[in-house]
């Protein structure tokens, strides 16, 4: 009798407990949430943006300073679209670059891209000071 007690109790626990497993990830923004945050950061033509990239050799070979990479953003469809344009003003320590806005709108999470390589705009922040 107390083993089939305690089997229960451990079928109760392991039924209880899977579920919070699955409310781990996130649900989708709103349509009025990605607008809100599209308001913020955006950031325009002679802002400086700091763009994290991997500092392999790649990186350092493909992209020098006075570069121009273009910005893409990706759309609802997971298309990535062209928004603008970074000039490369010097590489911030081993994983970071400090750019400049030359044309259109960027914003945190866009990507930079030259050739086949590619860096994430992440902020204007002290990173690259």
């Amino acid at each position: 009798m107390k083993t089939i007690v305690k089997m229960l109790i451990a079928v109760l626990i392991l039924c209880t407990g899977a579920p919070l497993l699955a409310n781990a990830v996130s649900w989708s923004p709103s349509e009025i949430e990605r607008e809100e945050k599209a308001a913020k950061g955006i950031m325009e033509k002679s802002a400086v943006v700091c763009l994290f990239q991997s500092g392999t050799a790649d990186v350092k070979k493909e992209i020098h300073v006075n570069d121009i990479l273009i910005v893409y953003r990706e759309s609802r469809s997971h298309q990535l679209q062209e928004v603008g344009k970074i000039r490369v003003l010097t590489y911030a320590g081993e994983d970071y670059l400090k750019g400049e806005v030359v044309e259109g709108e960027v914003k945190a999470g866009d990507i930079a891209k030259k050739g086949d390589v590619a860096s994430l705009i992440i902020t204007e922040s002290e990173i690259c000071k």
